[in-house]
């Protein structure tokens, strides 16, 4: 971001909720961290919508709990490959959410297709010659997965009907500042997201990218009448989830005196955010 000028809204208060507690809440949130997964915990009452957040799954599959909403924060597979997607969509097309949302990670070498970059640049991973990207494309687009209920969204808006008024958002990468840090202690999210968040104000937004981030803050707003206040969440709070499944970093380290901990399990399993409807 060379040459970037970017003012961080004040409104965004330096000390947001953030606990080592697996379980954070607010009047009309609960996020869960640590759970039993053969046991999720259940939902407050019938008025909460269970969103289900996983990223950087990379073609590993495991347990995820039952919600309304599933959301993958991107990176599905390892390298972009078909058979990886294939089989990263054959787990996401089985699980019985009622959506399930997805969106590409820079893993996703085959879905970039922007100024046909893939096919520039394929022979710095896929040696041999480039995958079929329009099979690729068929798999995460095509009819199996709308059946499945699985939308895959690439620089667009997908509107679902569910309880909870107000915007989700759902990016590969983290803002800055917000669960982004390196295992070197870098924060290297993305500042002009950051710069977005005071007028967009989402209910819940869902991220991956940096491995060692994962994890979940509450982010409380403050209510102004200034212009560009008309977001769908006036006041009120903001869910932040990383939600990297692959273990890195210090938790990583410190739960993994038993062996290498699973992908998606122990501190690194899927998060769940349960809110209420506020309409």
């Amino acid at each position: 971001m060379d040459n970037l000028d970017v003012h961080i809204d004040p409104r965004i208060d330096a000390a947001s909720t953030t606990s080592n507690d697996p379980i954070l809440t607010y009047p009309t949130v609960v996020v869960h961290e640590r759970y039993d997964i053969s046991n999720p915990p259940p939902l407050p009452s019938p008025e909460w919508t269970r969103f289900v957040c996983i990223s950087d799954t990379h073609t590993h599959t495991f347990p995820v709990p039952h919600g309304h909403v599933l959301l993958h924060g991107g990176d599905l597979t390892s390298t972009g490959k078909y058979d990886q997607m294939e089989k990263t969509m054959e787990w996401l097309e089985e699980l019985p959410h009622h959506h399930k949302i997805i969106i590409a990670g820079n893993h996703d070498l085959s879905l970039d297709n922007h100024d046909d970059w893939y096919i520039k640049n394929f022979h710095r991973w896929h040696s041999s010659k480039p995958e079929d990207v329009t099979c690729i494309r068929d798999l995460v687009k095509g009819e199996r997965a709308r059946n499945a209920r699985v939308t895959y969204l690439e620089d667009e808006k997908f509107e679902f009907q569910t309880k909870p008024d107000g915007r989700t958002c759902l990016t590969h990468g983290p803002p800055f500042q917000i669960l982004d840090r390196t295992v070197g202690g870098d924060h290297v999210g993305c500042e002009a997201l950051r710069a977005r968040l005071p007028e967009l104000r989402p209910r819940v937004h869902v991220f991956g990218h940096i491995h060692e981030g994962h994890g979940a803050l509450l982010q409380e707003w403050r209510s102004s009448g200034t212009p560009g206040d008309d977001a769908g969440n006036q006041g009120g709070c903001t869910v932040f989830v990383n939600a990297a499944n692959w273990p890195m970093g210090d938790k990583a380290r410190r739960e993994a005196f038993a062996g290498r901990i699973p992908f998606g399990q122990g501190p690194f399993q899927p998060i769940i955010v349960d809110l209420f409807d506020t309409a």
